[in-house]
């Protein structure tokens, strides 16, 4: 009996991407295993908590690294860090931020709303956020403008297909805080592949997901500076006490980052490239359904398929209400577009896919 039917859950096929109301990504065999093996076991959890550090580091090329709950929760974790740089008086303390440097500045262009704003979390650390910019545009001037207020303790960016506007150059960024002793963390949910890159801009901290496209368990990674890795660790003490890590994600995670090491991106990189090829060339054989291949604008090696059809409001709904149903990206429904990412999809599934919107729109 598969899981959905032993407890009568839904199966769908998930062509909206790492989305965590669909259960974000599939994890491979060999880290389900590893997953099974931690379970029934016993560890000493700093010490797992140590070994997963040494394994961050060695693939970011950080200083230190740390598994979280989730992305989500390492935004709130890494504020508190920066506030409290680990002292136990002022992470005991927390969310109470009375005598500590409690100031975030965050561009307005990358407010993003994960299933709660990246606000809310950055607040539940006991901070305040001034914002720098409008929704549309931010530049350095603007940034550097609120990183010379009082009480700053970190400037939060956001690199994600989600932020709005112009992009940021996020190196110019990060030097602007740290000319003012500020430091810097930039929220990657997303971009664990690119993890390197975010790195490189002099970030001190930067946040992935483990289980978006690494497909660990669920989890968040944090790797960069030691001293604020170690700060960060420290709000287990905490506030970080509600969304510490389990023994299984964090074993996972590492099963997953040996994977990653073993991997042969370029080629997995050209296969899925083709996979959304062949896609295109498929499903614009439909009347009045139009397709290109878009890559991600952050620069994350994932490529996407954009269609064009009529009514697509219609068409989305018609795809989740079919049997299994089918999810897809619907932000750009206003504009007749739909978005489709096949990373976790399998042949008979994307052949599901083409043969609903067959049936759907003719």
């Amino acid at each position: 009996m598969s899981i959905h039917d032993r407890y009568r859950l839904s199966v769908v096929i998930n062509a909206k991407g790492t989305y965590t109301p669909l259960g974000v990504s599939r994890s491979s065999d060999g880290v389900a295993a590893a997953v099974a093996q931690a379970l029934p076991e016993f560890f000493v959890m700093d010490e797992l908590g140590d070994r997963a550090s040494e394994a961050i580091a060695q693939v970011t090329g950080a200083q230190a690294g740390a598994v979280v709950h989730c992305t989500a929760a390492g935004i709130t974790l890494a504020v508190a860090a920066t506030m409290t740089g680990g002292d136990p008086r002022r992470t005991a303390a927390l969310p109470d931020a009375t005598d500590m440097h409690n100031r975030v500045v965050l561009p307005a262009c990358h407010v993003v709303d994960y299933g709660h704003s990246n606000l809310q979390g950055i607040r539940l650390a006991g901070a305040q956020v001034d914002l720098a910019g409008d929704e549309d545009a931010c530049t350095i001037a603007d940034l550097e403008a609120e990183l010379d207020g009082p009480d700053i303790a970190c400037l939060m960016l956001v690199s994600s297909r989600l932020t709005a506007g112009e992009p940021i150059d996020l190196v110019a960024a990060v030097r602007a805080a740290h000319r003012r002793g500020v430091p810097a963390i930039i929220d990657g949910a997303a971009q664990f592949p690119r993890i390197a890159d975010l790195l490189a801009t002099g970030a001190d901290l930067v946040l992935v997901s483990g289980q978006k496209y690494l497909g660990s368990p669920t989890a968040g990674m944090a790797a960069g500076s030691w001293a604020l890795v170690q700060a960060l660790r420290a709000q287990e003490k905490g506030i970080g006490r509600v969304m510490k890590p389990t023994k299984e994600a964090i074993v996972g995670v590492l099963a997953a980052l040996e994977e990653w090491q073993a991997f042969d991106r370029v080629k997995w990189e050209a296969d899925e490239l083709a996979k959304v090829d062949a896609f295109v060339a498929a499903v614009v054989r439909i009347p009045g359904v139009t397709a290109e291949v878009v890559p991600d604008p952050t620069g994350l090696q994932v490529s996407r398929v954009l269609l064009q059809v009529p009514d697509a409001k219609r068409v989305a709904t018609e795809l989740e209400a079919g049997t299994p149903p089918i999810y897809v990206m619907t932000d750009r429904v206003a504009d007749d577009e739909l978005m489709l990412e096949l990373i976790p999809l399998d042949p008979d599934e994307i052949e599901t896919i083409l043969a609903r919107l067959w049936a759907v729109l003719t």
